[in-house]
């Protein structure tokens, strides 16, 4: 048996036209090739579908039953042509985004309500994870795009494990004093102004973050002493408002009231927070390609 999409939309026009040259002209085709088409349809089938007669046209038993299949399957076929132009288009889908913790304090919820406004049909995830944790997840395909801080990967490295990375907002670091520390009443610090503070930091052996952190301060002149570290950025911020010493974190934390801490700028070459989006080369998958559009729209 053979049977195509055709058939059965020349078929449906007929039955819905009740008339062989009405339907040809919504079909736009002359009427012998659509008899022809009908005729080898009822022959496919082995029955027939219209009773003809010199005063009427109607549809058999059989035609009846054919027209409402036809017309679901087609529908059916319409909705899935939809739905795969929908995923082309990075309409419909998942999408996993990494995030490290302080992104939350930027730009990434304004990217995510505009992803999610033009495109209300992708499931999107939120997962916290560290740089390395996010690199790995990369890489075993567990996250589609991952955020995090300087310092930026090594571009051989990104090759090699097919990944690219993109700046995707830039801003510096600042300082996290406790209100009432001397330093508070400054506008403005230099880095070296805190050589003899105790240092708060993330982990030194989770991720390149803190320890290109601890780097800035060698470089500008100073061995940093630090009194703990901690997993997250609020624990810091936590501990700084307690008066246990200070905080390097991103200019966009200061948008949050932290009870007990003030943010001070650093003058001079303050340290880089700028923010990438790191996302695999050769994964064509098109929800990744709509959300790059909204966190780079003048992009490739």
């Amino acid at each position: 048996m053979s049977i195509d999409l055709k058939q059965l939309k020349y078929f449906l026009a007929v039955a819905e036209e009740k008339s062989f040259s009405r339907a040809a002209e919504r079909l736009h085709i002359s009427q012998p090739p659509l008899s022809q088409q009908i005729m080898k349809l009822e022959s496919e089938l082995g029955v027939r579908l219209f009773a003809r007669t010199t005063r009427s046209f109607e549809l058999t038993v059989a035609g009846k039953a054919l027209m409402q299949e036809a017309s679901d399957l087609l529908g059916r076929m319409r909705m899935a042509v939809d739905t795969i132009r929908q995923i082309d288009r990075g309409e419909v889908g998942r999408l996993r985004v990494g995030i490290v913790g302080s992104a939350m304090w930027g730009p990434i919820p304004g990217l995510l309500e505009q992803f999610q406004s033009q495109f209300p049909r992708v499931t999107w995830t939120i997962h916290e994870l560290g740089p390395d944790e996010q690199w790995d997840a990369l890489r075993g395909k567990q996250i589609d795009v991952g955020f995090w801080r300087e310092p930026k990967r090594d571009e051989d490295e990104l090759k090699h494990a097919n990944l690219r990375q993109d700046l995707c907002f830039q801003e510096n670091y600042c300082v996290a004093v406790n209100a009432q520390h001397p330093l508070s009443r400054k506008d403005s610090i230099a880095l070296t102004d805190i050589a003899g503070e105790p240092l708060l930091t993330l982990h030194l052996d989770q991720s390149a973050e803190p320890r290109y952190l601890v780097q800035c301060c060698v470089n500008a002149g100073f061995q940093p002493t630090i009194f703990q570290e901690a997993a997250e950025p609020q624990t810091l911020l936590a501990m700084v408002g307690a008066g246990l010493g200070v905080a390097l974190m991103p200019e966009t934390t200061a948008r949050i009231g932290w009870p007990g801490v003030r943010f001070l700028p650093i003058k001079r070459n303050p340290p880089s927070a700028n923010l990438y989006i790191t996302y695999p080369i050769q994964d064509d998958a098109p929800v990744v390609r709509a959300f790059l559009k909204i966190v780079n729209p003048e992009g490739e």
